[in-house]
């Protein structure tokens, strides 16, 4: 059966961060990724690959594909838990469609069990006509900021996303 995209109405945005590789605001090689809560439980990575992100010319690095899908499953927790974090101990992705650089992209997350201190989760990346280009599960440790970044969080590393928030995402 083929799924119909609607339109979802969107919370919130996460937080992000200075020098993160996936929404890093002073990264120049950043995909510059917004985040944002969406009504249904899920969360919505809204980004654009730019030439620096590319493999084969026009296509977008497996490696940077990987890297958007465990960023956006491993942040999808934070939905229902703002403060709970997780390493990864597992990424499985599956490569469907190559993907374009230069255009407007999302990735659609969700977490699917919880058991104590682990969380799974699985992720698609969208292409602009709605169809898969990749898509990915992951398992990941809940683990205290000060454990996974030696200085913790603060206001200078991890802060409020200030752009403008759509009103929905078409997923």
């Amino acid at each position: 059966m083929r799924h119909e995209p609607q339109d979802v109405p969107v919370s919130d945005s996460q937080k992000i961060s200075n020098m993160c590789f996936v929404c890093g605001t002073d990264n120049p090689l950043s995909l510059h990724a917004q985040f944002l809560e969406l009504s249904d439980g899920r969360l919505c990575a809204e980004f654009t690959a730019g030439d620096a992100h590319q493999s084969y010319p026009g296509r977008m690095h497996g490696g940077v594909i990987s890297a958007i899908l465990d960023e956006t499953i491993g942040r999808a927790v934070q939905v229902a838990q703002p403060e709970t974090f997780g390493v990864t101990l597992e990424l499985n992705v599956r490569f469907r469609k190559p993907v374009p650089l230069n255009v407007p992209l999302r990735v659609i997350a969700e977490i699917t069990k919880r058991s104590g201190r682990l969380f799974v989760g699985e992720g698609k990346l969208l292409l602009q006509d709605g169809s898969v280009a990749a898509d990915a599960t992951a398992r990941y440790y809940e683990m205290e900021t000060t454990r996974i970044a030696e200085e913790g969080l603060t206001d200078q590393n991890w802060y409020s996303d200030e752009r403008t928030l759509p009103e929905s995402v078409r997923v």
